[in-house]
């Protein structure tokens, strides 16, 4: 366990639709996925639904009759062809607004910072070696090293290693995963409305962000509260 003052508020990021748009590398990366399989994709709407679970939730849901062989198989070739898009790319894709954010979240003695993405660990160290980002991120959880969104391993798992109470931590996400995998870790949860998930999906997050300028306002008031 990392030994921080127990008073800081702990904010943990979602990342592919909470920080970085990926919706063209994920759809490129299904594409491929579903061309090894030698099946139609199914539509783009019901992909990026899936968003937010791990690798092979994903398949299990998008193609429940196919065997266990067959989806491991799509999952590696979505991982290379991921894995290629991203590296080719000089500019991962943040949404407007939201490296000013973490810049100044990540000054505020007060705050400390984690992720907790579906992605895998290889595809988040690559982002945040990309972008120098590394050193904002004190606890980082991933795909590969838990069971799939909505449940709260990684939560309790980034609790652990920052020492920090349930009920002074935030999970920043766009999907209902996030805000699922938030209660059941007994934490706050704001939604953002960006990414891949609709509002009216995000109903029981403590606050709905409509735009990157409102998190610190939500911020704020969840530190007052």
């Amino acid at each position: 366990m990392i030994t921080v003052d127990p008073n800081k508020i702990c904010y943990v990021f979602d990342v592919d639709g909470t920080l970085v748009d990926s919706q063209a590398y994920i759809i490129g990366a299904m594409g491929y996925a579903f061309s090894v399989l030698r099946r139609p994709m199914p539509p783009r709407q019901d992909v990026l639904a899936c968003v937010g679970l791990s690798l092979p939730e994903v398949f299990y849901r998008l193609v429940p009759q196919v065997d266990n062989e067959e989806r491991d198989l799509a999952e590696k070739a979505f991982k290379e062809y991921f894995a290629g898009q991203r590296a080719d790319q000089s500019d991962p894709g943040f949404y407007a607004g939201v490296l000013p954010l973490l810049r100044q979240l990540h000054q505020d003695p007060q705050f400390i910072l984690g992720v907790a993405t579906g992605n895998s660990r290889r595809g988040l160290n690559a982002l945040l070696e990309a972008s120098e980002l590394h050193s904002y991120f004190l606890t980082t959880q991933t795909a590969d090293e838990h069971p799939s969104k909505p449940h709260p391993s990684m939560l309790h798992q980034a609790l652990l290693e920052t020492g920090i109470e349930a009920r002074r931590a935030v999970m920043i996400g766009d999907t209902s995963y996030d805000r699922d995998m938030a209660r059941a870790a007994g934490m706050h949860a704001i939604g953002v409305t960006w990414g891949y998930h609709k509002a009216h999906q995000l109903s029981g997050c403590t606050h709905i962000a409509q735009t990157v300028s409102e998190l610190p306002g939500f911020i704020s008031q969840i530190m007052k509260a």
